[in-house]
């Protein structure tokens, strides 16, 4: 069945100021997606701040809204963990200079994103102050008296720093879809510098209209169309190739076969607080894996705090028969608190638990205020350190509860190849780790 928009209908229209290019910026995109029939479910869209950065929220794609200049670093990872994804950034000129660095580095490993630049000459959603591309002479709120600084050539910077693909057009050219497209489809960064009117700011102080942007364009001796290609191998791969060789090359380095039975029907979500040092996070990544090991689809979000040796740490996991679609959970099933920080940083969820779900909790935090049914976890006497108790709480309500088979917990164990002498050893002592189910 073919695809006929991306935009989401019950998002629209936009609500950018009448006569900016930002909405036909965006049905461009649409165009060139329609065009493309890319699976929604394996396209994402990263913004950051500015008035370009409301736009992700019209797309039924995947969506990531972060901060201002780091949508090209947000948009690097998220290719770099999955290549199969197309991962498009859209970002204005503002961007361009709070994420310079960013910019240029994309453009220097060939990551395989595609970058569309809302260029409009300034600041235009905090009250058009001058950015890295605003013309000499042009008056902004902060170079009421001419602008001194020669403009950024976004396309030249990039160019001469490696990408693959690098274009300019305007929002005024009807042949912008196929540049788009042209874009997307390269294997390797491309960027497509767009220079736009924005109707609130710099039309009103500079007198600019289309006739004015066309000129200047011509004046700085930016050409328009695609200026460049090169083909470089896009970095994800290289990456792969360099860690695999050709020999061994394969989409994804960390795949998990399935080879055991679940026992879940529907989905589980469940969250594991505890504090820096309990290898939480290690904990909740072997859980996930033997999930996916038992043929289950999972997620896993990780919280602690910049300071990351100290303080709570705290993991969400979802296991699912069916694909996750997403990773939030406002109410888990289960919930592990193995100590003081990540009782304090969990309250609020455990306050939402119902008489359905079960909280398993170290002993010596009792008492707590929650509907949920409680059990006590004594780790007293046991002789272990509190790096491997969230392992033991998982193997031993494993133990208790047919989610899947423990041994593939095990398996999982034997990926962590640093510790997984240890980890073996935890989880065969969680058959004595005290549950006091009669609570």
């Amino acid at each position: 069945m073919s695809i006929d928009s991306y935009l989401d209908d019950a998002q629209l229209p936009y609500p950018f100021c009448p006569g900016c290019g930002h909405g036909k910026i965006l049905d461009d995109l649409n165009a060139a997606l329609v065009r493309l029939q890319l699976d929604p479910h394996k396209v994402v869209i990263v913004t950051d701040i500015g008035c370009s950065g409301l736009s992700d929220k019209f797309f039924k794609t995947n969506a990531i809204h972060g901060l201002h200049g780091r949508s090209i670093t947000y948009a690097t990872g998220i290719k770099l963990t999955n290549p199969q994804l197309t991962v498009i950034v859209l970002m204005g000129d503002g961007g361009c200079g709070i994420g310079g660095h960013h910019l240029i580095n994309a453009a220097r490993r060939n990551i395989g994103v595609t970058v569309l630049v809302f260029n409009n000459l300034n600041y235009g959603m905090t009250g058009g102050e001058h950015s890295v591309t605003t013309l000499l002479g042009a008056k902004t709120a902060t170079t009421w008296y001419g602008h001194l600084e020669r403009p950024m050539d976004v396309c030249s910077t990039v160019k001469v720093n490696g990408t693959s693909f690098v274009a300019r057009t305007t929002t005024f050219d009807k042949g912008a879809p196929d540049i788009f497209l042209e874009a997307i489809r390269n294997d390797g960064f491309s960027l497509v510098d767009i220079w736009e009117l924005c109707t609130a700011h710099y039309v009103p102080n500079n007198r600019f209209g289309k006739k004015e942007l066309l000129a200047a364009l011509s004046k700085n001796n930016f050409s328009t169309g695609i200026l460049h290609r090169e083909p470089r191998v896009e970095y994800s791969r290289a990456y792969r190739l360099a860690v695999q060789g050709e020999d061994g090359w394969s989409e994804d380095v960390t795949k998990l076969e399935p080879r055991y039975e679940h026992f879940i029907s529907g989905s589980l979500s469940c969250i594991i607080a505890g504090s820096a040092g309990m290898k939480i996070g290690s904990a909740a990544t072997m859980f996930c894996q033997g999930a996916i090991l038992a043929g289950l689809w999972v997620t896993q979000k990780n919280n602690y705090p910049v300071m990351v040796k100290s303080g709570h740490s705290i993991s969400e996991v979802i296991l699912s028969q069916e694909q996750i679609r997403s990773t939030g959970i406002s109410k888990p099933d289960l919930m592990f608190v193995l100590s003081v920080e990540g009782l304090e940083k969990t309250r609020s969820q455990i306050a939402s638990l119902t008489e359905e779900d079960v909280l398993f909790i170290n002993a010596r935090l009792l008492p707590v205020t929650t509907f949920a049914r409680v059990i006590p976890i004594m780790f007293d006497g046991l002789g272990w350190k509190k790096e491997f108790w969230a392992v033991m709480c998982l193997a031993k309500v494993m133990r208790q509860v047919n989610l899947y088979p423990l041994e593939a917990l095990r398996d999982a164990a034997r990926l962590r190849s640093n510790y997984a002498e240890e980890y073996l050893a935890a989880i065969a002592a969680s058959e004595g780790l005290i549950i006091d189910v009669g609570t």
